[in-house]
């Protein structure tokens, strides 16, 4: 029951994106030639939804899929890693015209090139669980 809850929630989650135009590439090519908000617009709702999600997570004692309660959550201090982290993602984001997710329901769609940047992000994940250990956290 939870994994078709989950579908359910994945199916209309992608319905979303598409009705927004969030997939479009001409979208995200506007957004980071900054010629347009919305797509900047999209992020900060979600952004804001986020937060009050967050905070309503928190006072009602909702758990996270391991069983903690949101407010024991460890957030690690240090802005470098984020810059970078931020950067790298970026720079894939402007390099394949697409979010990771959003890239699934393009393969929906029936662009099937986008499945060369799906393995990109697998093989970068794969990557990064090698080096992790030597890597700076």
């Amino acid at each position: 029951m939870k994994n078709l809850i989950v579908l359910v929630l994945g199916i209309v989650f992608g319905i979303t994106l598409t009705k927004g135009e969030i997939i479009s590439w001409f979208r995200i090519y506007e957004m980071f030639r900054f010629e347009s908000f919305h797509m900047y617009g999209v992020i900060g709702s979600a952004v804001i939804l986020g937060v009050i999600f967050l905070a309503i997570a928190k006072r009602t004692g909702w758990k996270t899929t391991e069983g903690q309660p949101y407010d024991l959550i460890e957030y690690r201090k240090g802005w470098k890693r984020y810059l970078f982290g931020g950067a790298i993602f970026g720079l894939g984001w402007a390099m394949t015209g697409a979010c990771p997710g959003p890239l699934y329901i393009l393969v929906g769609y029936g662009y099937t090139m986008v499945i060369m940047s799906i393995l990109g992000a697998l093989l970068g994940t794969l990557v990064y669980g090698v080096l992790k250990k030597r890597l700076p956290h």
